[in-house]
């Protein structure tokens, strides 16, 4: 049961053998009580019975949690670790906006230096956590960073590495929201400017390669191409902080940008390990 594809080509054969009315042995069952619409009482036809009735529990259940990051960094941070801790055949997708879209746009620890929101009005002062490098320190959860409008390709294949790790799953996705105030309807876009200026770096973390030896770290996403500030000025989360607090909005956007260079040069290192 461990094997999705394997669990869903047996359950197959199974199902389809169970309403022909053959057994697995090959002997046919009662099929003209079946066309006159009667029930055979035998053992054997019971059993196929319950089984048709079971059938979507044949194959691997795919378990998936959804949540935003208020939840998964913050508030809810808690249960996220202790469920990624016990080291279950579970997936958890963070839908990362980077404050708490739900109740207003309040700060949350996912919310980076330099950014407006409610509760820091000033500009967040403080940096933002590293959920994903958390929960590689246990060195059995499969982790990703992706961002579908930069890399659609990355972010398939995230998934589908992370369905098939047998243990826990971390997927943190890039989720632009009304709150950074940018037109919705350039939301893919703003994603892979996100990527291009080192905002938001791509990677996974597959444990499964560092059981053959391999290095189970790989960066994705390629050096900046785009301008880290012209980014971020182009979100009125920050532009608004250059506008009523131009001295304190330099200070913490500098401080913004090294620590994203900071975390791309670490994410290089292990890229690099043996």
């Amino acid at each position: 049961m461990d094997d999705a594809q394997g669990s869903r080509a047996a359950a197959d054969k199974l199902i389809a053998a169970c309403e022909e009315g053959v057994d697995l042995s090959g002997t046919e069952w009662e099929a003209e009580w079946q066309k006159n619409g009667k029930v055979c009482s035998c053992d054997a036809c019971k059993l196929a019975t319950e089984v048709l009735e079971n059938k979507d529990l044949l194959t691997k259940q795919s378990v998936w949690v959804f949540g935003g990051d208020g939840w998964a960094y913050d508030i809810g941070y808690g249960g996220l670790d202790h469920v990624l801790a016990m080291d279950e055949d579970i997936n958890v997708l963070v839908m990362d906006t980077e404050l708490y879209s739900n109740t207003g746009g309040q700060s949350s620890k996912a919310t980076p230096t330099g950014s407006v929101v409610k509760f820091a009005a000033a500009g967040k002062r403080t940096k933002k956590k590293d959920i994903g490098l958390m929960a590689m320190s246990y060195g059995y959860v499969y982790v990703a960073k992706v961002a579908m409008g930069a890399n659609p390709n990355q972010l398939m294949k995230a998934i589908t590495e992370a369905e098939a790790y047998k243990g826990p799953s971390l997927i943190i996705a890039y989720a632009p929201c009304i709150n950074h105030g940018i037109n919705m309807g350039h939301s893919q876009l703003e994603e892979k400017k996100a990527v291009e200026a080192g905002y938001w770096p791509l990677y996974r973390y597959n444990p499964d390669l560092a059981k053959e030896g391999k290095n189970p770290f790989t960066l994705d996403s390629k050096d900046p191409t785009g301008s880290f500030r012209d980014f971020i000025l182009g979100e009125v989360r920050y532009a608004s902080l250059k506008k009523a607090f131009p001295d304190v909005a330099d200070e913490l956007f500098d401080r913004a940008e090294k620590e994203a260079k900071e975390k791309i040069d670490y994410y290089k290192k292990l890229n690099s390990m043996e």
